[in-house]
């Protein structure tokens, strides 16, 4: 987790890294690290791939029949009964003639579906899930254990714990130094009651923003105990509502000598989502504790260091067919020191390492490397595990001591796969679990890439390929496809805008069949979603029917972040949302649910027409110049229309009228310079109003690893047109388009270079659709500005029956009257099933109103295999369809 693609990336190119979190960050060891400005900055390996604050909303033309608001309702009451007459949907009472539709509300899209020429199998693994330790999403989630800080590792003060005390009682509870300390639990909480002659003194603990307790539930507390010599009370516990109302109550009596393990059972008589530990005494003296855990006896599949049952149980509603994990970057760590090594994961959770997170917080490990594995197999999902590959996002591991790496790698893949009278395999049979796990697969290292990359790549790669050549390996694809060894599948991460993906739902048509496998391992609509709104859900749902359409080569996705605790969000938005007590999938956890119900076997072919729809390219705007990881400098800009002036600059008119985005822009040596060597530097100047123009200047590069960024038609910050001239580590010219923050390629790209140190006159033409660029008076690029569809579909052959699923995506504002046909067969039925996720673009679920947004279906009836249906507007829509030849 997690990096971003705001662009179309042909086979082989660097993808690049995209952070939604607080702050900087910085990549700086060799060349393949990269700086990313985060809450506002998309990096993909080249140049100008700016994120933006909305999203596109495409709408098709509205039906102008009737405009009073009486006659708009009307209108869509028979647009409906037309429609359902249309599709067979109603019987004898309604006909034709009962609801007639208006001459041009007639088809306005045609969907062929060659239902007897069946194309490859859908990959069997195409939808899985991606688990990472961010927003609270194990701890305080998905983990059910319900004590924050029971090992008293995460600081040197009690917090989150914190002092309670009733009657006269005076003491102290403090954080101590465990002289039996092992490595990872060197720390104790000491209470010392000094005087009580009344009341008690204790501690509480709230949990994760409170505890869920429910009435006739009940809650194993544990926890080591040291009593010293002049202490010979109990330990009361007690589960609480905030107002203090007993809930549960229990005693502990620790017996005296050195540490022992102790528990009881808490049975809850009521109930509050927002309960807290209590741990008190009722005598003087000195009592240690430590390791402190309470957890619900329902865990889902009731497994003893399990997980939340209704948390899991969204997972298992999904169906996955793998489960990626643990990360992300919490796999890689902001440094080596804060990186994932499962070693630290197994065993007695008492012993496991308490981890800083990458996102801010401490984690204890309870959710480790087992847990992981078991909750593969209780999802029937295969398991596919991220090792680090001696990189972290500050630091590289030296070449000469990777070995211990690569061992990990090994040794991980013989505990989960070996017998258990292996080394590791016992250690698992040890945790309960004589069988193997059978872990399917596994990434090397996670966004990772450059010339360090590749060289460890091929460490990973020799050595796993040669003991478990079964297990499948993914690589990264940061910073260019590794070369050192041979690519089984690749893993390509997107994070956008919800017209990136629209605009992009045909990427995978064009890829190269020989190159390797797909997997599309973290993709979300991250811009213009609110906290996870139908909009960004359709824009992921059209490009996952490119993804099944072309499954022969993405073999695998997952949508990510997959968990949030509404109460810490570093990433938004995410797929399940939740506090102590309530969860709710938003819409895009719908369409993941729906695209995996109705996947599938054997792809149909099908043609789609549907009338391409304007990308809403901004038609006016000012100029600019920027740099992408170089410095670079420009003079002699000019602005003319039909041979005539509209704006000249040169240096002696300063930098007034410029506004720059970000960079360090001066006046040097008569030219406007950037010489920061950062993404995305860019300024502009000109009149916001200009339409079609002729911009010329001259531009030279002083240094860096591409060239130059020449903006047109720059309408405000997140809506422009620019030239990227030697972008792609500088091998490739492109014509790039920003819109609302979605970021579209015009055209296709032509190789270039960018050559530093000499003066080049340049030359771009904005006209109507069309823009061109020269170089030195010779043609270098040019392009018409795109157009994008606004329905998308995929059709499949489903199980024994030979259903057919069709999936249809309409992304615009308008009902699709769409011309269906399904060609090679000549009987439907006797029975369908509509399945419709629809609503306006912002609608969201919420905890309050979880399924706000979510499925409705319907039995239909079809008379005939050509028929005409309604896809609403802003919908998923899924026709279980029963053929007969």
């Amino acid at each position: 987790m997690h990096s971003g693609i705001a662009s179309m990336i042909p086979r082989r190119e660097p993808a690049g890294k995209w952070r939604t979190s607080v702050g900087v960050r910085e990549r700086i060891a060799d060349d393949e690290y990269y700086s990313t400005l985060v809450h506002g900055a998309m990096y993909n390996g080249g140049k100008g791939r700016r994120g933006g604050p909305a999203a596109i909303y495409l709408s098709c033309v509205t039906c102008e029949c009737f405009r009073s608001p009486f006659g708009e309702k009307a209108l869509n009451f028979l647009h409906a009964l037309s429609s359902l007459v249309g599709a067979g949907l109603l019987g004898a009472t309604f006909s034709a003639t009962a609801a007639p539709r208006p001459a041009s509300t007639g088809p306005t899209a045609s969907l062929t579906v060659n239902v007897d020429k069946p194309g490859h199998q859908v990959s069997p693994s195409l939808w899985g899930i991606f688990f990472e330790e961010i927003n609270h999403a194990g701890d305080g989630g998905l983990y059910a254990e319900l004590v924050s800080n029971g090992s008293f590792e995460e600081s040197d003060t009690i917090e989150p714990w914190s002092v309670v005390k009733t009657g006269d009682a005076v003491g102290t509870a403090t954080v101590v130094s465990r002289p039996e300390a092992t490595t990872f639990n060197k720390h104790a909480l000491q209470i010392k009651v000094d005087s009580l002659s009344s009341g008690s003194f204790g501690i509480i603990n709230e949990g994760y923003w409170g505890m869920d307790v429910r009435a006739g539930a009940s809650y194993s507390l544990s926890l080591a105990a040291k009593a010293q010599a002049d202490f010979t009370g109990t330990i009361t516990a007690r589960l609480e509502a905030p107002d203090g109302a007993v809930l549960a109550t229990g005693q502990i009596q620790p017996a005296g000598g050195g540490w022992a393990r102790y528990g009881t059972t808490l049975a809850a008589s009521a109930a509050s989502p927002k309960a807290r530990l209590v741990l008190s005494v009722n005598s003087t003296g000195t009592v240690l504790l430590d390791n402190v855990s309470l957890f619900p006896k329902d865990t889902f599949k009731q497994r003893a260091n399990g997980m939340r049952p209704d948390l899991a149980g969204k997972l298992a509603d999904l169906k996955p067919s793998f489960m990626r994990f643990p990360g992300g970057c919490w796999v890689e760590g902001d440094t080596m020191a804060t990186s994932q090594r499962w070693k630290q994961t197994i065993g007695d959770v008492a012993d496991r390492r308490t981890q800083y997170n990458l996102w801010q917080y401490q984690s204890g490990n309870g959710l480790g490397f087992h847990e992981y594995l078991q909750l593969c197999e209780d999802l029937g999902a295969s398991a596919l595990f991220v090792i680090n590959v001696g990189m972290s996002h500050h630091g590289v591991v030296p070449m000469e001591q990777m070995g211990e790496y690569v061992q990990d790698a090994l040794d991980a893949i013989e505990y989960a796969n070996g017998p258990a009278t292996s080394t590791w395999g016992a250690r698992r049979a040890a945790a309960g679990h004589p069988a193997p796990f059978n872990l399917k697969y596994m990434e090397i290292g996670n966004e990772n890439g450059g010339p360090s990359y590749n060289e460890r790549y091929a460490l990973f790669y020799d050595a796993i390929t040669a003991k478990y050549p079964q297990v499948r390996l993914i690589a990264d694809l940061w910073g260019g496809l590794p070369t050192s060894r041979p690519v089984q599948i690749v893993d390509e991460h997107y994070y956008s805008a919800p017209g990136f993906f629209i605009a992009n739902a045909n990427k995978y048509d064009t890829y190269d069949r020989k190159g390797p496998k797909i997997y599309v391992g973290e993709y979300a609509v991250t811009e213009g979603n609110g906290q996870g709104s139908l909009a960004g859900a359709l824009g992921e749902a059209a490009f996952m029917t490119g993804m099944e359409r072309n499954s022969d080569i993405v073999e695998m996705a997952s949508y990510a972040p997959l968990f949030a605790n509404v109460n810490y969000k570093k990433w938004n938005p995410d797929l399940i949302n939740f506090d102590s007590s309530r969860a709710y999938g938003t819409p895009s956890y719908y369409v993941q649910k729906l695209f995996q119900d109705y996947k599938g076997d054997a792809v149909l072919p099908l043609t789609l027409e549907n009338g391409a729809q304007s990308t809403g390219a901004p038609r006016t705007g000012a100029v600019g110049v920027g740099t992408w990881r170089t410095q670079a400098e420009f003079k002699d800009i000019r602005v003319s229309r039909n041979g005539k002036s509209l704006f000249a600059w040169d240096a002696g008119k300063g930098t007034d009228g410029w506004k720059p985005a970000r960079g360090e822009w001066s006046i040097q040596d008569g030219a406007y310079r950037q010489m920061d060597l950062g993404t995305e530097r860019r300024s502009v100047i000109g009149d916001p109003n200009w339409s079609d123009y002729t911009l010329t200047l001259k531009a030279r590069k002083i240094s860096g690893n591409e060239g130059f960024l020449i903006l047109v038609r720059a309408k405000d910050a997140a809506n422009w047109i620019q030239v990227n001239l030697g972008g792609w580590d500088n091998r490739e010219h492109a014509i790039q388009v920003n819109v609302d923050g979605a970021q579209i390629e015009a055209g296709k790209r032509v190789p270039g270079t960018i050559e530093t140190g000499r003066w080049y006159d340049i030359r771009v033409e904005v006209t109507g659709s069309n823009v061109r660029c020269f170089v030195d008076n010779k043609p270098a690029i040019s392009a018409a500005l795109p157009r994008m569809n606004s329905l998308f579909a995929v059709a499949g052959i489903k199980g024994d029956r030979k259903d057919i699923v069709l999936k249809v995506v309409n992304t615009s504002g308008s009902a699709s009257v769409t011309r269906v046909d399904l060609k090679g067969i000549s009987h439907v039925g006797p029975s369908a099933e509509a399945v419709t996720l629809t609503g306006k673009p912002a609608d969201e679920n919420t905890l309050e109103n979880p399924t706000n947004v979510a499925p409705t279906r319907r039995s239909i009836s079809l008379k005939s295999p050509s028929f005409v249906y309604t896809f609403p507007a802003h919908s998923v829509t899924v026709l279980k369809i029963g053929s007969r030849a």
